[in-house]
Formats: C-alpha cells, structure tokens, sequence
C-alpha cells in the first residue's frame, strides 16, 4: 500500500494527481517521474508523513544506517556489449565510495548500513530507468534521481555552475562575462531538483532511525523539505566548497532562503574556521542570529533548535593510495620518469589541477617563468610538469584558461628551451591514477596555487606517495632505514592550507613571491625538508576520510541526543520553513485558558515588563499608547487587582508616561526604585549605594562610544548603560565583550555589577533585579491580609526571569492561596524559567485586552453604592 505523504509528494512535482508509482518497500523501484517547473504548493503539508514512514520500517529489525545524499552517485555506469543493459560498479575516486570503506575501520562502524541517493553521470532512456533503480539498490544500496535532462541542465550548469560556484569562489556577476547574473529560471530548477531528491529520500529514510548526511551547495535548500516532512529528522550537512564572506555573499538574492534552509540541519560541516566564521557573520548580519561555544562546540539557536557547527577538513582515503603504490604498473611508471627526469640531473617540479579559472594554473606558469628569469642556475635543471584535469563546467572562461594555458606553455619553452631540455610539460589528457601516484613519487616539490578552492587533497597524495614503501624504495634506490622528504609550496586561500603548517604557504596573486618560494623549496637543506615531511606525514596518515566521517557522524549523534526529548511543530511558508523546539512542559499561553482563570479569582497580582512585552523593541517611539493606558487603566480600576509595571526605564520616564493610571505599580531601573501605587512615595528596594563608581565607568564606556560607530550612552539615576544595537554586529559584539572585562577589571573593588546582554552592557549597584519587585509585592499583599489566588507575569528578556522564578517558587509557600494560579509567560519561543509563552508583543496586548474587557464587564455590572451607605 502506498503511503499517502509519498502521493501527495509525487502528485507536489509531477503536477497532477496520477497514480504514484510503487515504493522502495516492494520488489522494484521506480523512477520519480517529473516536470521541469518549481514546486507551486511548497507548503503543503501532510501529518501522516512520519507514521507512513515508521510503519514502512517496522518489518525491519532497528539498524544503524546512514542516507548519504549528494548530486552524483560513487557508481559508473556503461552499456553493456552490443546495447543489451547496463554494467554498473563502484567509483572507487569518490569522496562518498571512500568514506564507506574507510568508516568501517572504526570502532562500532564495522556494521553500518549505507544508502546512497543520488545522480548518475550517465542519461538514462525512460524506458530502462525502472530496471536500473531496481539493479542499483539490490547490488549497491544506491537510490538513483532521474532528472530530465533539461531541467539537469538548468539546475547543474545553470544555478550551481554559473551562479553558486562562482559566487562562493568570491567571483561577483559584476558583468555578463563574469559569472551568471541571477536568473529566477534557474533558482526554480535547483528549488525543483532539491525536491525530487527529498522525494526519494522519504522512499528509504525511517525517519526515527537513520541519519541523513547531505554533500554540498547543489543540495543547500534540502534540508527544510525534509525537516518539513520529519520535524525531527537527524540531519547532517557538510559544504565541500569555501563558504563566501558576508560582503560577497549578501549579493545573492535569495541568500535568506539558503541560510534558513541550511539551519534546518542539526549539524553543519565546513573544511576551515574561516568559512565556518563567514556563514556564522552571514547568520548574524541577516537573520539576527548570535552563536556562543558550548564545550568546545560551536552553536546556533534556531527557534528552540541547536545548530552545532562543525569544522574539520576532509582526508584522504589511506588504504586506497597504498594500494595503488604497490601496483606493478605504478613501478614501472616511477622507473620510466626516473630515467626521463632523475637520471638527466633533472628536478621536477609538478602542478596538478582541473582546468577551471580558479585554479591558477596561469598565475603558477608566470612565477615558472619569473623563477627561470631571475635564477639563471635553474635553466636546464628544473621542469615543471603541469597536469591538467578536465574542467568540470563549461563556457567561455574555460576556453580562455586553455587557450591563455597553452600560449604561456609555448612562450616559456620557446624562451628558455633547450635541445634536450623542456622548462614545461602540460599533460592535458586523462591520466590513470597510478601515473598520477608515480609523477608525486619523482616530484621534488609539489605546486598548488589556487586562488580559490574549497579543499584539495592534492598536497595530502603527494605526501602519502612520497612516502612511498618497500617497494618504491627499492625503485629509487633507497635503503629502508631512509628519511623520506617532501616540500609543498600552497597557496593560502585553499582549504587544506591551515593543516600544512610545514609547507610553503603563498599569495597566488603575488608572481614574484611565489617565484621566491619555489626557489627556496629547491634550495631548503635536506634535513629540514625530512622534518616538514615527517610533520605532515603524521598529520595525514591520522586524519584520512575515514576520521573525519567518524568525526562528524559523532558530533551528528550527540546533536540529535535530545530530539525526542521536545515538543516540534513547524511555522513559515515556503523556503522560510523552520522548526520550533521546545521544552514538554513550555507551552503556548492560551487566552481562554487565562480569561478563564481570571474570571473564577478574586485577589490577582499582574506583573508586567514594558520594552519588549507592551512596547515592541523595534518601534522608535517608547512611550505607550492610548490603547496601553487604557488597558491598564481597566485593570487597575479593578479592586480585586494589584497591577505593577516592571521597566528599565527611570524614575522620571515611567512618572511622565504613567501618571493618568492612580492604581497602577511602577517599578524603575530594574527595581531599584518602587512606587506601589500613584499617591504613594518612591521607596528605595535595595541598600543605598554611593554613585561614585559613576566616575569610573564614564570615561570607560565614552572611549568604547567613540571608537563604536553607532553606539550611545544611557546614564540613569543608579546605573549606566552601553547599548550598540545600531552599530555593526560583529563589531559591536567584540566591543561589547572587551567593554565588559575593562569594566569589571576596574570595578573589581566596587559594590556594582556588570551585566551583558543583548545588544548592551550595564552597570548597576549588586542585588538590584526584577525579582525584587515580585518579592516585594507579594510581601506587600501578604502584609494587607491580601493571599493572590492568580498571578500573572509577563516578561521578554534575561532581566524578566528573575521575575519568573519569584513567583514559580513562591507556590506552596506563604504568599500565596493554595489553591493559586500562577502563569509566568515569556515572549517568543525561547528556553526561559516561564512555563508559557506568547510569540509576540502583539499577543501579549491582545491578552491584556481580553483581561481589561473583563474588568470592564465585571463593573459595569456591580450595583452603584447607594446614598445611605
């Protein structure tokens, strides 16, 4: 039987409503038939999702599986002899292939289950895509995704290659020929490809037992289609690619839609701390996010959810490179380019890199060339072999690095060429990966200078190879007691560039220095270059794919511990999709439930913030409204009700703005001052501080203002407060903290504390808090004979939950009827000492109307006194 999310989702992409194919639970699997347009009903939702899945998995005994997800399968796919099918088998050069193979290595992995899901290079004709899903997932555990070959197009070569890479590669479309302008077209095909990888995802996941790991930017919007069928999927994303900064990636236009739809994963994996630092800015600075360290991870909380960040860089597949040194053809080709370079008193230099502008392999051919200009001893000794891999895109930049390749090649040689003598050979056809192994192995040095690239393990081969074995060593003469050596020169915007702290680190753009660092790798003693060798020999053989799949897979587990300890459910539309986790016991404050509670009581204690609970933080006027003093003027009428306001604001600010409410409690600089009711004297709840302090903390925040750009001073009668919410994030951010351990180092000796919060710091005298003023309101009802039966207390920020853990423990205790409601709400869906909360000030006024109207009921019911009373 066909679950009815896996109809409605076919039904979502095809466009009509046909008969859904079979699923993976039956005998054969079916292609996913589609059309090239995006997704119009994104959300639409479907709450037996989840169930339909469980009980397509519960005939299957619990297993420990892993969905890995990427755009291309690691399978190769050709036709068989004479038409007749298709030959399939492993690409054993795959990230995913490896990291398989290595993982079981590891303890407690030996039995994982791996499903692939994923792309085949090859087109498949409509007629043999049913057989070829069906031999794939029985021989190899892999899901292929059948994509029309137009819409592949748009999604592949369109957004991915002319819009994401570029742009992740810090190219900005400042002109047609300069990366694809954004092309709404092409953000519908990848919306729509992303799609129909979350529909053959929900054909194998069990959502409550495997975890999905998804593989780079072609897959960035997955994750909130999945998170939107299973709220509590467990869900890994790693980004193979550099991440931008902020300035370059707030270019793109839907760069809200990425963030939001990545944060949908439980864990994030870059290769270094810079891009893992860039999207964390881009959090910031876009969607208002701050992240903090928690033991020694990095996390972000997303509605309720941790996102924990993870930065390790991929290894390489150790096992794989020593078995293709111990092939015979491996030999014999390390003994072929012995007697071509080696036995001539030839040095060689080697350059592998794809054929793409980022590659810099023309940067690499004019330091070449400035090497042999300014060091004539190196004419005749030195080639430099440059291995060009094919490009992986297209278009007319390629063309021009080929053709500014090839006209550089022949400059060079022309130039300093001698008969027996060529300063450059460029392979540009397809090598085997053994002949790749042997060049590593003769290569004296080993070039990378990209101006831009994600990873690349191409540093990390050539030190594996040069590491060589038994086998090796006795090609190259070599006794087994032997040191083995090696030098890097790499460039500094590569990703594997932080791990090789023993190579030659460059600016790619800068020919005269890379020029230079060429010819101190030729010149560096032996010795030194055994000890760079030996340092990153250790490093690599340590940290190969299989730990860092381990790594990740671990830090994935320890994320997701605690999923089915909240409470889910899932808000926004469209790519705007998130979801909310909160605590069992954290509920929404519903209004009957309140009203209800309000009507039966008769001695009720109102507790009220004002920014951020009454008054918006965002709006520009502070001061309330006509409709807020109305309200609380309704609620302080009522003689069963004592009503205090609890603000931050001063003495002065809270008499202007409240002086028509007679009845209502006001409640200054977080409490320090109180006034119980209009007629009544300010009293001082705290011990009385000398101010003095003042004179310390003025001049501190004054240097940190002018420094700041947009950040202002608030002095008040009995603290002072920074506040930098209208300067630059991060920077405002960083001088905050450092703003916050001048001033407790200077006031160290003083009675005050210091407090950072969001977007200030204050400074204000010890034990004065919010809480005070709960306490000293119960007291002051107790003291008139007056036991609360209802108490209600609303607050936004850290300041309010002093407030909320008063009147949470005063139950039970003497202040309070026993049979008292207590209701403490927050605002927003946030962890908090609350048991309620309300998403919006806007709730929050709509509560106190609801309440107000009651009042208003109750006494234009009551009878008016008469004369003889």
């Amino acid at each position: 039987m066909v679950s009815r999310s896996y109809s409605n989702l076919m039904e979502l992409a095809t466009g009509s409503g046909e008969e859904p194919l079979p699923s993976l639970g039956r005998r054969r699997i079916p292609r996913v038939v589609t059309a090239s347009g995006i997704v119009p009903d994104l959300d639409c939702s479907d709450d037996d999702a989840a169930s339909a899945a469980s009980d397509h998995s519960s005939s299957h005994a619990p297993r420990e599986r892993t969905i890995i997800v990427a755009n291309q399968l690691p399978i190769r796919a050709s036709r068989r002899a004479g038409g007749g099918g298709w030959e399939f088998s492993w690409d054993e050069d795959s990230l995913l292939r490896q990291l398989k193979d290595s993982l079981r290595a590891h303890q407690g992995r030996a039995d994982m289950d791996f499903v692939y899901v994923g792309c085949l290079r090859e087109d498949i004709p409509a007629a043999d895509q049913d057989q070829v899903a069906h031999e794939l997932f029985e021989g190899f555990r892999c899901v292929p995704t059948f994509i029309p070959a137009d819409l592949r197009s748009r999604f592949y070569h369109g957004f991915c290659k002319q819009q994401l890479w570029p742009l992740f590669h810090y190219m900005l479309p400042l002109s047609p020929e300069l990366g694809g302008r954004f092309d709404r077209v092409l953000w519908q095909a990848y919306v729509s490809v992303n799609k129909i990888f979350a529909d053959k995802i929900l054909e194998v996941i069990s959502p409550d037992e495997d975890f999905v790991w998804v593989h780079d930017y072609h897959l960035m919007v997955l994750p909130t289609f999945l998170r939107k069928r299973f709220n509590r999927v467990r869900l890994g994303f790693f980004l193979h690619s550099p991440f931008p900064s902020s300035e370059i990636y707030k270019t793109l236009p839907v760069r809200e839609e990425l963030l939001r739809a990545l944060l949908n994963a439980d864990l994030i994996g870059f290769h270094t701390f810079d891009y893992a630092r860039h999207f964390l800015s881009c959090c910031s600075r876009m969607l208002g996010l701050k992240y903090e360290s928690q033991r020694g991870y990095i996390a972000l909380e997303y509605y309720g959810r941790t996102v924990t960040i993870k930065i390790l860089p991929v290894g390489i597949h150790l096992t794989q490179l020593q078995s293709v040194l111990n092939l015979p053809e491996t030999g014999v080709k390390v003994a072929e380019l012995l007697k071509q370079f080696c036995d001539r008193g030839r040095l060689l230099m080697l350059g592998v890199d794809d054929m793409d502008i980022f590659k810099g392999i023309s940067l690499k051919l004019l330091a070449f060339e400035q090497l042999l200009m300014q060091h004539p001893e190196w004419r005749g000794k030195v080639v430099l072999v440059q291995i060009a891999n094919p490009a992986r895109g297209r278009g007319k930049d390629v063309q021009e690095v080929q053709d500014e390749s090839y006209a550089m090649v022949r400059r060079i040689n022309e130039a300093f060429g001698q008969p027996d003598y060529q300063p450059v050979i460029l392979i540009d056809r397809p090598l085997q990966f053994y002949e790749r192994m042997a060049y590593y192995v003769v290569a004296e040095c080993c070039l990378v200078t990209a101006v831009r690239d994600g990873m690349n393990l191409i540093p990390y081969e050539y030190i594996i190879a040069r590491q060589g074995n038994e086998k090796i060593d006795r090609i190259l003469g070599l006794s087994p007691s032997t040191r083995k050596k090696s030098m890097l020169v790499v460039s500094e915007f590569i990703g594997c560039s932080p791990s090789l702290s023993g190579a030659i680190r460059v600016n790619p753009w800068n020919i005269d220095s890379v020029a230079d660092a060429m010819d101190s790798a030729l010149e560096i003693p032996e010795g030194e270059k055994v000890l760079r060798h030996e340092k990153h020999h250790k490093y690599v053989s340590t940290h190969d794919v299989g730990y860092w799949a381990n790594s990740f897979l671990q830090d994935l587990e320890r994320t997701c511990l605690d999923h089915n300890k909240r409470r889910c459910w899932g808000i926004g539309f469209g790519l705007k999709f998130r979801v909310v986790a909160l605590d069992t016991s954290f509920k929404k404050l519903a209004v009957e439930q309140l009203v209800s509670a309000y009507r039966r009581t008769t001695t009720r204690a109102i507790l009220l913030d004002y920014d951020g609970t009454l008054m918006p933080q965002t709006s520009f006027g502070k001061n309330p409204s006509s409709k807020t003093m109305d309200m609380l003027n309704s609620l302080c009428r009522d003689k069963n009700n004592m009503v205090l306001l609890a603000s931050t604001k001063t003495r002065a600010t809270l008499n202007e703005w409240f002086s028509p409410c007679e009845n209502l409690g006001l409640a200054a600089e977080h409490g320090y001052f109180l006034r119980m009711r209009r007629d009544a004297e300010w009293e001082i709840c705290a011990p009385a501080t000398d101010c003095s302090w003042k004179q310390i903390v003025e001049p501190v925040m004054k240097t940190y203002t002018e420094t700041t750009d947009g950040s202002t001073i608030e002095d008040k009668e009995t603290a002072i407060v920074w506040c930098y919410e209208d300067a630059d994030p991060d920077f405002g951010s960083c001088q905050a903290k450092e703003l916050h351990d001048h001033l407790e180092s200077v006031l160290s000796n003083e009675p005050v504390s210091v407090k950072a919060d969001l977007n200030h710091v204050e400074v204000k005298p010890q034990g004065v808090n919010k809480g005070l003023v709960a306490k000293r309101m119960l007291s002051t009802m107790q003291e008139q004979g007056l036991l609360p039966d209802f108490i209600l207390c609303i607050g936004d920020d850290r300041s309010d939950e002093d407030m909320f853990e008063v009147i949470t423990t005063a139950i039970d205790g003497p202040c309070l009827n026993p049979d008292a409601e207590v209701f403490a709400c927050t605002v927003g869906r946030k962890p908090s000492k609350a048991k309620y909360y309300l998403d919006d000030p806007a709730d929050i006024v709509r509560l106190i109307q609801a309440l107000a109207n009651v009042s208003n009921q109750a006494q234009s019911s009551t009878p008016p006194s008469s004369a003889s009373d």
